[in-house]
C-alpha cells in the first residue's frame, strides 16, 4: 500500500496493502515462488486487507495532517484463490495539498521468503477508491534474497488490491 479518511479502506495496502498489479503474468504458486531466486519472475497476488489502524496527528476527525500513519495488513492470494502469504507495512502522510502523498514501507511474506518494498502513494486523500501505485522492491530474503524490482498496485474492490511484482534479476 492511503488517506487518513475512513472512507479510504488503506494505503499502499495493498502493496500490500495488496501488491495488486494490472499487468497479469502467471498465478503465483509455491512452485513459482520457490523458482524465483535467479530469474525474471512477473507475480500476481490478490491482496484483502485484513487490518488496519490510523494514527493521525490531530485525532478527532480533524483533515489529514503530515505525518498521519497508517499501519496495516493484508493477506495474500494467488489467481486460483489460494493464501500464499501477508503482507504487512505503514505509510506515512507526507503531503495534504494537492490530493496528498504519503511514504510507505511494505514486507511480503510469500512461500521461500520475503519481499520488502517501498515508495510513494500520490493522491491517497482524493474521494474515491484508493488509486494506484507503483513501487520499489528494495531486497528480500531467502527465494527472494538481492530481489530487485517493482510492484504495481490496482484497487479492485472495497479493501482488495490486485498486486502485479515484476522481478528482475
Amino acid at each position: 500500500m492511503r488517506p487518513i479518511r475512513a472512507a479510504c479502506l488503506g494505503t499502499a495496502t495493498a502493496l500490500v496493502t495488496l501488491l495488486a498489479c494490472a499487468p497479469v503474468a502467471a498465478a503465483a504458486t509455491d512452485d513459482e515462488f520457490a523458482d524465483a531466486k535467479g530469474t525474471d519472475r512477473v507475480i500476481t497476488l490478490i491482496g484483502h486487507l485484513a487490518q488496519q489502524t490510523r494514527f493521525p496527528v490531530n485525532p478527532g476527525g480533524s483533515p489529514a495532517a503530515q505525518g498521519d500513519r497508517t499501519v496495516f495488513r493484508s493477506v495474500l492470494f494467488d489467481l486460483y484463490g489460494n493464501e500464499v502469504g501477508d503482507t504487512g507495512g505503514t505509510c506515512t502522510t507526507t503531503r495534504v495539498d494537492n490530493g496528498g502523498a504519503e511514504e510507505c514501507v511494505v514486507n511480503y511474506n510469500l512461500p521461500g521468503g520475503q519481499l520488502t518494498v517501498q515508495g510513494m502513494v500520490f493522491g491517497n486523500l482524493n474521494p474515491g477508491p484508493p488509486p494506484s501505485f507503483d513501487n520499489a522492491v528494495t531486497g528480500g530474503t531467502g527465494a527472494f534474497d538481492r530481489a530487485r524490482g517493482s510492484v504495481h498496485a490496482d484497487t479492485i474492490g472495497t479493501g482488495t488490491r490486485r498486486f502485479t511484482i515484476d522481478l528482475d534479476r
